[in-house]
């Protein structure tokens, strides 16, 4: 039997809503995904070493403060510096159209705005990860 894929779920920067976060945390978990969320205001840095404390597979990260550039930035390349790379990113909120394809091309797996259809982050998420 293979284990649960592991995703934590993270708020980074300032932004304190985190209803959008909770919803989603709680759809992994019903899908059988075993889910660490971390709560509000973590830097990268926090949000890289509880990946690799917890052994994650997954990092899904919610952004609505409109810093998601610089934060994401951040996450891979210190993914990149512990030689973490294997870790999927996925991330959510509040994502200008014209900013998807930077996302994307630094790696991002799967970016959800508003609206987006629990079953198809899951499937995301399930298709990102080698087990």
């Amino acid at each position: 039997m293979k284990a649960a894929i592991k995703v934590i779920v993270a708020k980074p920067g300032l932004d304190g809503h985190d209803r959008g976060a909770k919803i989603v945390s709680r759809a992994l978990r019903d899908a059988g995904m075993e889910v660490i969320y971390m709560g509000l205001h973590n830097l990268p840095e926090q949000i890289v070493e509880c990946a690799l404390q917890e052994d994650a597979d997954v990092i899904g990260l919610s952004i609505l403060s409109g810093a998601h550039n610089n934060i994401v930035s951040r996450i891979f390349k210190i993914l990149q510096e512990k030689k973490m790379e294997k870790i999927a990113v996925v991330i959510g909120g509040i994502i200008p159209d014209d900013d998807i394809p930077y996302l994307l091309d630094l790696g991002v797996k799967g970016v959800f705005t508003p609206g987006t259809n629990m079953n198809k982050i899951v499937d995301v998420i399930r298709q990102s990860v080698e087990l």
